[in-house]
């Protein structure tokens, strides 16, 4: 199992973000994904892929529907290169409301969306390396036209693994079929993952004789890990109004359906409707805590995370910043534990 590093957004990271690759690389984590909320998700992979030479360099996630396939095929070629094939394409669907209200782009049958717009993109990077024509047309998309002038040419690693990020069975189903990688949202237990998520994964694949194997595993994990007493019981209400706001969201829902839990998910969105944010995390049970994050001391979050993920992730990060010179002791000792 790998451990990453996951990129904040806040204060001057892109400006930092030259010491916080190679921090992140001299530390030993296996890659840095970026994400996009408040930033681009690609801009700061650029300047990483310059500042290292052997972490990989991932999206987790970029949105693809607020891009066009050719877009983000440009960008991703361009960063594979730059990084000499150590660039991972993570895309994510959004919800409705942030594509047609944020972004002012089309939305329907996301799922099917996605799929085509995975095979667009590869088509046009097949473009790219043969140096031939484009011709890709499909429901969603239309790509027919490609001239050496527009044509960035081959480059020595021309196989860019697409993971795409989901919670429901069917973008996991979608990964089964015909991704490399899949991000399991931060709100997940392992009893989720290993009934709901592989199982729509082992799906997808099999239906298109796959092995389900191929698909990597990767995913961001709520963490209390604190030194004393009063430390571990602020964490432990962080994470928990965190879960309570997930839980509250009907898009989530099926994570607590695995465990029984879905009368809470209920509660909590009538809260979150009336704007209750203050008494929600009164809801999440230790019991719930305990599903949905990981508690242990610093010097022992490493064996934790083994002993939780071991076999059923391949990939996990903290749901925490990686920010050199903020405790910097902490990740030490969480990378000492994983060794």
């Amino acid at each position: 199992m790998k451990l990453d590093a996951a990129l904040g957004t806040e204060g001057n990271y892109l400006g930092e973000i030259d010491r916080t690759a190679r921090a992140a690389e001299d530390l030993g984590f296996a890659g840095l994904w970026s994400n996009e909320t408040k930033h681009d998700g690609f801009l700061p992979l650029a300047i990483a892929a310059n500042e290292t030479s052997e972490m990989e360099l991932g999206t987790s996630v970029a949105i693809a529907f607020s891009r066009s396939p050719m877009e983000t095929a440009q960008t991703a070629w361009d960063l594979q290169d730059l990084s000499d094939g150590r660039f991972l394409l993570g895309l994510g669907t959004q919800v409705k409301a942030h594509i047609t209200r944020r972004f002012s782009m089309p939305w329907d049958r996301p799922a099917a969306r996605l799929r085509e717009y995975i095979l667009a993109v590869r088509e046009i990077w097949k473009s790219f390396q043969t140096e031939g024509s484009l011709d890709f047309e499909g429901e969603f998309y239309r790509h027919t036209l490609m001239t050496p002038f527009f044509n960035p040419g081959p480059i020595e690693h021309p196989e860019i693994p697409v993971y795409i990020a989901g919670v429901n069975t069917r973008l996991a189903r979608l990964a089964g079929e015909t991704c490399d990688g899949f991000h399991v949202h931060p709100f997940h237990s392992p009893e989720y993952v290993r009934h709901t998520v592989k199982p729509a994964i082992a799906e997808g694949a099999i239906d298109v004789g796959r092995n389900p194997e191929q698909v990597v595993l990767a995913t961001s994990t709520f963490v209390i890990a604190a030194e004393n007493k009063e430390e571990t019981e602020e964490q432990r209400e962080s994470v928990r109004a965190q879960i309570s706001f997930y839980a509250s969201t009907p898009t989530y829902r099926t994570v607590l359906e695995t465990h029984g839990w879905e009368e809470v998910g209920e509660r909590l969105g009538t809260m979150a409707r009336e704007k209750k944010w203050r008494e929600m995390p009164a809801l999440i049970s230790d019991e719930m805590l305990a599903a949905f994050a990981v508690e242990a001391t610093p010097d022992e979050l490493g064996a934790a995370l083994i002993e939780r993920y071991e076999g059923l992730i391949d990939r996990v990060s903290l749901y925490l910043p990686f920010v050199p010179g903020e405790r910097d002791g902490f990740w030490r000792k969480v990378m000492e534990s994983m060794r």
